[in-house]
């Protein structure tokens, strides 16, 4: 059964609604507002929040007022209230705040590993920490809000979706990540073309993935792409190129995210945190929150009623277009190709207005719903979660038929999502047993004895925010 906005508009619930990416979201939902109809947005945060929360309101208050948008917005500490009766529940928190991601960034240090929050130890532990507050939420979905779709941009992103279609069946829930469409952005950027006419592929993981093609028009041009100079310097902001990119894209054949620099780059990066963590610049979360307060000291001024050019120092860019382009494709009021059902797009200009269905990369279950005991990526277990192209409209997200991984990253994405299942298991039933198989099995530590280390450091400094461990 397909999914209908009712007809007297949408109410959003946003779970981290504190969060600085808020009016981002807010923008978007503005500038939509003819093709997704809002009646409310419920800011959803805990008390220890409330002057985040209650600054982020006012703002996004006199931008709608400013955009003519006659939506209210409320503020609530009580996720259940705001969860009843939504049509889409956006997930963007951070369990223990940037606090708990400075010191994630930071034990891996100790142990020759890059600190970083969704990568390696870091990711590992804030994984643990998130993924039973989701599934939380996502149950509070089920039972106030069947028919609503779960959109999650916490981080780790695909580790937290893939949580989620295992644990609490019936959810509708899509995993958003705003670099692919960065990289989509930046390319049509580079060309000086509407970013419309610029489709990418992408196969992977969730921060894990490759770009295999790169189509303007419908022609792939991905070896011009890799000859920009833009792929040595930003494609994602916030996160710099690697210097000597050169010869590795000359060898790939394909573009990494550049979340694989942590990789690709590993010794050149933990040399690079070690020093700014020595030269008192801090790790990236203490220079977060040092922006964060400008932010926060904008958004209270009772005169903005518009994003503030500080907030492109944060990061995320493109967080609502990623968030917004999928709710209007799950209403159907999109204007992308309808797929065939082969999962294939069809020639441009091809328009069914019953079925809209746009094309987005989004973290969805690694089968095709089509074809019974077909995977995208037959390298995978069918029940894990992948970061993939599909055809979104009010029916779901189709996947588009995967391809095998290539020879050159199938170990890497095989290794990281041992490790990820493993984590997922941990987090669950806090068996520190499989907490300990998970970052054994992760490819940037270096051993058992590292393994039982950060198992130890990571256990400890989250102590507050891991009570599934206290019972074994």
């Amino acid at each position: 059964m397909g999914f209908r906005v009712p007809r007297e508009g949408c109410k959003v619930a946003v779970i981290g609604g504190g969060s600085s990416y808020t009016p981002e979201l807010i923008e978007g939902l503005a500038v939509r507002r003819e093709v997704l109809p809002l009646t409310e947005v419920v800011l959803v945060d805990i008390p220890e929040g409330r002057d985040k929360v209650e600054a982020v309101a006012g703002l996004a208050r006199r931008m709608l007022e400013r955009a003519g948008v006659p939506a209210k917005v409320t503020v609530t500490f009580d996720r259940r209230r705001a969860i009843e009766g939504a049509d889409f529940v956006i997930n963007q928190f951070r369990v223990g705040g940037l606090e708990a991601r400075a010191v994630d960034e930071r034990i891996p240090l100790a142990y020759g590993i890059v600190g970083q929050e969704t990568t390696g130890p870091g990711g590992f532990a804030k994984a643990l920490r998130t993924i039973p507050v989701v599934l939380a939420v996502a149950r509070d979905v089920r039972e106030l809000a069947p028919e609503a779709w779960m959109l999650n941009f916490t981080n780790p992103a695909g580790m937290v979706t893939e949580a989620v279609l295992k644990h609490v069946a019936g959810v509708r829930c899509l995993g958003l990540c705003n670099v692919p469409v960065a990289i989509q952005r930046a390319v049509a950027g580079q060309l000086e073309v509407e970013p419309w006419r610029v489709e990418i592929d992408l196969v992977g993981l969730n921060h894990l993935g490759w770009i295999t093609a790169v189509r303007l028009d419908g022609e792939d041009i991905l070896p011009r792409i890799l000859s920009l100079p833009v792929v040595e310097a930003e494609f994602v902001r916030n996160i710099p190129g690697a210097e000597g990119i050169r010869p590795l894209l000359d060898a790939l054949g394909m573009l990494p995210s550049p979340y694989l620099q942590y990789y690709y780059f590993h010794d050149r990066l933990l040399a690079k945190m070690k020093e700014e963590v020595a030269s008192g610049k801090g790790t990236r979360a203490e220079q977060v929150m040092a922006v964060e307060k400008e932010i926060f000291r904008r958004y209270r001024d009772p005169d903005l009623a518009e994003k503030p050019p500080e907030l492109e120092k944060r990061g995320g860019a493109y967080y609502s277009e990623a968030a917004l382009d999928v709710m209007v494709s799950l209403v159907g009021r999109g204007d992308g190709p309808v797929p065939d059902d082969a999962g294939q797009a069809p020639a441009p200009g091809s328009r069914d207005p019953r079925d809209r269905r746009d094309r987005h990369i989004v973290n969805v279950v690694n089968r095709l719903d089509d074809t019974p005991g077909e995977r995208v990526l037959p390298e995978l277990p069918s029940d894990v979660v992948v970061e993939t192209p599909c055809f979104i409209g009010p029916g779901g997200a189709r996947p588009e038929r995967g391809t095998p991984l290539p020879l050159s990253v199938r170990g890497l994405v095989q290794a990281v999502k041992t490790y990820e299942e493993l984590t997922i298991e941990a987090a669950v039933t806090g068996d520190r047993r499989k907490a300990f198989l998970a970052l054994l099995a992760h490819p940037l530590v270096p051993g058992a004895e590292a393994a039982r280390g950060l198992l130890t450091d990571i256990l400890e400094a989250n102590r507050d925010h891991l009570p599934q461990f206290s019972r074994t």
